[in-house]
C-alpha cells in the first residue's frame, strides 16, 4: 500500500536573493527528509484551492512575509481549512506564519509582538509540558532554533498546550489537541538560509534596536529545532 502525501501549504517566497535554493516547500521538505514525491504543494497565496484533507497523511504550512491580521482572503479561506482539519484529526504542523495562522484558525490571538522584531538564532526554553509531548520528548531543555518574525501568537488557543518559549516570546510552539503544532521558529532554516534572512531584513532590525551584522554572526546551526520536521514526518505516518 502507498503512503498518502503530505500537503505542503504554500502562503509565501522567500526574498528574492534567496530564491535560488529554492522555495519554502523545498526547504521544508528536505528538512522533513521527505521525497519530492511524498509531498504535494499548494500555493494558497496565488489563490489555488486546497484539496480533500482525505489526500493527505498531514499538512505542513509555510512561513510568509504576510500578515495573518491583514486578514486577506486567502489567509481566511486557509484558516477555515485548517480549523476543520485539526477537528477532523489530520496531523497539522504550522510554522512561523502557519503557527500563527493555525492559533488564529483555532481561536487565539495574534498580532505585533510588543517586545520586537526577533531575528537570528535564539535559544529556546522548553516547557514542562514539552516532557510528555510527540515531538518535544527528549530534546535539552534549552537549544538553538532560527527565527524571523514581527508578529506572534499573544494567546495561544482555548486548551492548547504552549511548549517552548524565548527571551522576547511566550509562545514559540504549542500543540492543540494531540496532531495539530505550531512553531514561531523555522525549523527548515539553514544557517544560510538565516543569514540570508538577517541581511534582508538589516533595516527593520535596526529600527527595532538591533545590528543585523551581529546577528549574522551569531547565526549558528539549531540541529534540535531542524529535528522536529523528521518527528512530525514520523508521528504523523504512525497516526
Amino acid at each position: 500500500m502507498t503512503a498518502l502525501p503530505f500537503l505542503i501549504i504554500e502562503t509565501g517566497q522567500p526574498f528574492p536573493g534567496l530564491r535560488r535554493y529554492g522555495r519554502f516547500p523545498h526547504w521544508i521538505r528536505v528538512a522533513a527528509g521527505l521525497a519530492p514525491a511524498q509531498t504535494v504543494v499548494v500555493d494558497v497565496q496565488q489563490g489555488e484551492p486546497l484539496p480533500d484533507r482525505g489526500r493527505f497523511a498531514a499538512a505542513i504550512v509555510t512561513g510568509s512575509a504576510a500578515y495573518v491580521t491583514d486578514r486577506a482572503d486567502w489567509s481566511e479561506r486557509s484558516a477555515d481549512w485548517l480549523r476543520e482539519a485539526a477537528h477532523a484529526g489530520l496531523p497539522l504542523l504550522g510554522i512561523c506564519y502557519g503557527h500563527q495562522l493555525l492559533a488564529h484558525a483555532l481561536g487565539g490571538q495574534v498580532d505585533y509582538n510588543p517586545a520586537g522584531r526577533e531575528s537570528g538564532t535564539i535559544r529556546l526554553d522548553l516547557e514542562p509540558a514539552a516532557a510528555g509531548d510527540p515531538l518535544f520528548a527528549g530534546l535539552p531543555a534549552s537549544f538553538a532554533a532560527q527565527a524571523t518574525h514581527l508578529q506572534t501568537v499573544l494567546r495561544a488557543p482555548e486548551g492548547a498546550t504552549v511548549l517552548a518559549r524565548s527571551a522576547q516570546d511566550n509562545c514559540h510552539a504549542f500543540r492543540w489537541g494531540t496532531q495539530a503544532w505550531g512553531l514561531q521558529f523555522h525549523p527548515e532554516f539553514a544557517t544560510h538560509h538565516m543569514r540570508g534572512y538577517v541581511r534582508a531584513r538589516a533595516d527593520c532590525i535596526a529600527r527595532h534596536g538591533g545590528c543585523a551584522r551581529r546577528v549574522a554572526r551569531e547565526v549558528s546551526a539549531a540541529p534540535e529545532a531542524r529535528r522536529l520536521l523528521r518527528r512530525f514526518v514520523h508521528h504523523a505516518r504512525a497516526a
